[in-house]
């Protein structure tokens, strides 16, 4: 098959690499890690994108999960519209902040109480200070290879060992901003234990993805989640849930009921807009009563609650909602992607999937953990992630990252797309 044609998309990438860092406005988005140009898109509809060439592609990025829908499904749109003619900001409180807080009540119950923010890193940064205010201590526990946002306290890495003091992971980051920052390895519980038993009581908070959704799709063993619940209540911490991704897209109640652990604390992102640059932070309201100007925990944002997310969010959550067999259909979609790529290349690969999420890691032996992920061969994915682009599939540009099922994604275009994995990892493995 022919090459596709990226004349435009190189155009547009030179003209921004003068005006923008790296030509993106996002890292990933470079295509750096597979060697090619990045494509620049004009639109969207259902489970298809369209580039400024005119190339038409089967979307299995869904702007990074929230597509759980497809693109401009016209329920949303109609509802996004006819809050446009109502005007984009107010600065004010409206009757729609108190609908969707209701409705994310309803959906997940432990977010008795939660605040509107406008991204998954204001979200994740806002509940930490929330914790930390709540319990009085300074120190928190992420995991290695777990994404919590760009924000300073959480751009970080393990050092030699999980019990030495994280350094920053980007330039521009004091040490100092995470010297409280401790870093456990994923699926580890004995790393945990060592955490808490040489910090007993200066752990505020256990922070995690219980999905790890940034380092490719990695799923927690049966007792991890558990376990955390069970030692964060041990020592006087609280567990907090970064469902940016897994919120409103494993299930209706997200990771938390789909695995039937429940967190102090959740964040929330992507789905919860509809689309828009939405994020949300809540938890049992004793907790969640610190934030100002209720408590001493201070948290603003002159866009918080948008009137045009909000509407965007509340309507994709009562579609979800009205349709609870969404998710048997997304699982049986994203199963059969999975079940492709198995039967094709075998365990020269490791397939990871739940729900609408997976990722296929070019490692054999099974992926449980950072250590396992970037094992990957990098170059056997970008060879991979060129054959599908050149076959109008649009798949994430990095091992790293998840690829995304949506309701729009039809049993034709499932069917299609398997056939391409199938041809494209036999080709690989000859």
């Amino acid at each position: 098959m022919d090459k596709k044609t990226d004349t435009k998309s190189k155009m547009y990438f030179g003209a921004a690499k003068l005006r923008i860092p790296g030509g993106v406005n996002s890292p990933v988005r470079a295509f750096g890690a597979v060697g090619r140009t990045p494509r620049f898109m004009v639109s969207a509809k259902g489970d298809r994108i369209t580039d400024v060439d005119g190339n038409e592609m089967i979307d299995y990025v869904c702007s990074w999960g929230p597509g759980i829908l497809g693109h401009a499904d016209p329920r949303v749109i109609e509802k996004v519209k006819e809050a446009c003619d109502m005007g984009l900001t107010f600065g004010a409180p409206t009757p729609r902040e108190v609908e969707i807080a209701e409705l994310i009540a309803e959906l997940v119950p432990s977010m008795e109480v939660s605040r509107l923010v406008s991204s998954g890193t204001e979200a994740v940064m806002s509940a930490i200070r929330c914790a930390r205010g709540y319990t009085k201590r300074d120190k928190i526990i992420k995991f290695k290879g777990c994404y919590h946002g760009h924000s300073d306290g959480l751009l970080v890495k393990a050092g030699s060992a999980a019990l030495t003091t994280s350094v920053p992971d980007s330039a521009g980051v004091p040490a100092d901003y995470t010297k409280h920052t401790l870093v456990a390895a994923y699926n580890d519980k004995e790393s945990v234990k060592e955490l808490f038993q040489a910090n007993p009581d200066e752990i505020a908070a256990v922070i995690v993805e219980p999905v790890a959704a940034n380092m490719g799709v990695v799923l927690p063993e049966d007792d991890f989640l558990p376990f955390l619940r069970e030692i964060t209540e041990a020592y006087g911490a609280l567990l907090i849930f970064d469902e940016v991704i897994t919120g409103f897209r494993l299930s209706l109640g997200g990771a938390q009921q789909y695995f039937h652990v429940t967190p102090d604390l959740t964040t929330l992102g992507k789905i919860v807009g509809g689309g828009m640059p939405v994020g949300a932070y809540g938890g049992r309201e004793d907790i969640m009563r610190m934030i100002s100007p209720d408590g001493p925990v201070y948290q603003a944002g002159t866009l918080s609650g948008n009137p045009i997310a909000t509407a965007a969010g509340i309507e994709t959550l009562k579609i979800l909602k009205n349709d609870p067999a969404i998710y048997k259909r997304l699982e049986e979609k994203t199963k059969k992607l999975a079940d492709a790529v198995r039967n094709a290349a075998g365990d020269k690969v490791s397939v990871n999937q739940i729900g609408s999420l997976m990722s296929i890691f070019f490692t054999p032996g099974g992926v449980k953990n950072y250590e396992d992920a970037v094992r990957s061969d990098l170059n056997a994915y970008a060879q991979y992630f060129g054959f599908m682009l050149d076959h109008d599939i649009y798949m994430a540009p990095s091992q790293f990252e998840a690829m995304f099922v949506s309701d729009a994604h039809t049993d034709e275009d499932i069917t299609r797309t398997c056939r391409l994995l199938q041809e494209c990892m036999e080709n690989m493995h000859e």
